[in-house]
């Protein structure tokens, strides 16, 4: 019955979300990715730009360039970047109630960064309404050795328990972890 009703909702998310990905053109590559946490299913549907600009092919600064620090990000390219999950998620001091929700990012000059957790879903990427947060959680920020030319995105099983968000591109990986609550 929860699969059922899991895969309702995903069908129906992607029902509304259908007439906008129609009147936008789409740049880059969609993927989606996921993975079953302690028993719960976390999906995240995103589009993967890369760090060359897709028409001249240039390369292209991604931190504090194309994602500029200090104002909202759409975690992505086109349309805002979904996360479902079927059992509540606990993210820092925030309860994620189980759903769906777009995620944007918050990059700073100095490293820091937050993933903004929204109640809105189904608008273009750049359509943010800060009124829809459900949450604004800290990200920890790792230099990677191997740049990343795609942004890349995944959700593993944390070694401390529960699992963790990530977020890899240029050189920088974010991530955030998290607990499913029972």
């Amino acid at each position: 019955m929860k699969t059922l009703k899991s895969l309702l909702l995903v069908a129906a998310i992607t029902g509304c979300a259908l007439p906008l990905m129609a009147q936008q053109k789409r740049v880059s590559p969609h993927e989606t990715v996921g993975g079953v946490i302690d028993g719960n299913r976390v999906t995240i549907v995103y589009g993967r730009p890369y760090t060359k600009d897709p028409k001249s092919g240039e390369a292209r600064k991604i931190w504090g360039g194309l994602v500029p620090y200090g104002q909202v990000w759409r975690t992505g390219a086109d349309e805002a970047t979904l996360l479902i999950t079927q059992k509540p998620l606990m993210m820092g001091d925030t309860t994620i109630p189980a759903g769906a929700y777009t995620l944007y990012t918050l990059p700073q000059e100095d490293g820091t960064a937050k993933l903004i957790v929204n109640k809105q879903v189904g608008q273009w990427g750049t359509q943010y309404d800060e009124s829809q947060d459900l949450a604004r959680v800290d990200l920890k920020k790792d230099t990677l050795d191997t740049p990343v030319d795609q942004l890349t995105m995944a959700v593993s099983k944390n070694k401390s328990g529960g699992g963790l968000l990530k977020l890899s591109w240029e050189n920088v990986q974010y991530s955030v972890p998290f607990t499913v609550q029972k």
